[in-house]
């Protein structure tokens, strides 16, 4: 099966399950943009590119080209939701495996960008967003879960996408133990005990479970 190396392997298939879930993220909240600024089209070719890559086309420069232009499309709009958007259709065209937490970007922020609009569009109403992220938590598929584990902690930020990333990032594991609970992550791998780590959204310190590694 084909990979993709960096600090770790992702195969094709895990890229393509990452890809369209942020795909999805993106999708909804596009017209956003494209009502702001109706002759620019760049983040729509990204997610196009995206697309085409989950359905099964290769990875290749197509990808990272109509990425990188995505962004460049959001840093010139105007208003915060159009510059969201943009950002989000970039993020659905490439994820590299480097064990870096902006990387986590690529994975969970089009989601959180689709939660920040929709409490914008309702009136700055932070439950409206909690909603959406939560409804964002629950499309997680085992698999994007496992490659999420691979990285590092979502970067905490004072901004609210980063706020509602960071919920995003403490995502249920993929296989959770069904009776006794499972050792926290830095018992299992020799940290300390201060080192930061992902738990199950909502769960106690007593009935959390560790992703699978």
């Amino acid at each position: 099966m084909a990979t993709v190396s960096g600090d770790f392997e992702l195969t094709m298939d895990e890229l393509r399950d990452v890809a369209r879930y942020v795909a999805e993220s993106a999708q909804d909240i596009l017209p956003v943009f494209e009502e702001a600024v109706p002759g620019d089209p760049r983040p729509r070719a990204a997610l196009d590119a995206a697309w085409a890559f989950v359905n099964g086309a290769k990875r290749t420069k197509l990808q990272r080209v109509t990425s990188l232009d995505a962004h460049r499309a959001a840093k010139e709009a105007g208003t915060e939701t159009a510059r969201l958007a943009a950002r989000a259709a970039g993020d659905a065209a490439y994820l590299h495996p480097i064990s870096r937490a902006a990387q986590v970007g690529h994975i969970l922020r089009a989601a959180a960008s689709a939660a920040r609009i929709a409490e914008l569009n309702a009136g700055d109403d932070s439950s409206v967003g909690d909603m959406r992220t939560e409804q964002a938590r629950q499309r997680a598929t085992p698999t994007l879960i496992s490659v999420l584990s691979r990285y590092p902690l979502a970067s905490t930020a004072q901004d609210r996408v980063a706020r509602l990333m960071s919920a995003l990032d403490a995502l249920p594991c993929a296989h959770p133990a069904e009776e006794t609970p499972a050792p926290p992550r830095h018992v299992l791998q020799g940290d300390t005990p201060d080192t930061p780590h992902r738990r199950a959204l909502g769960a106690t310190e007593s009935t959390w479970h560790p992703h699978v590694r």
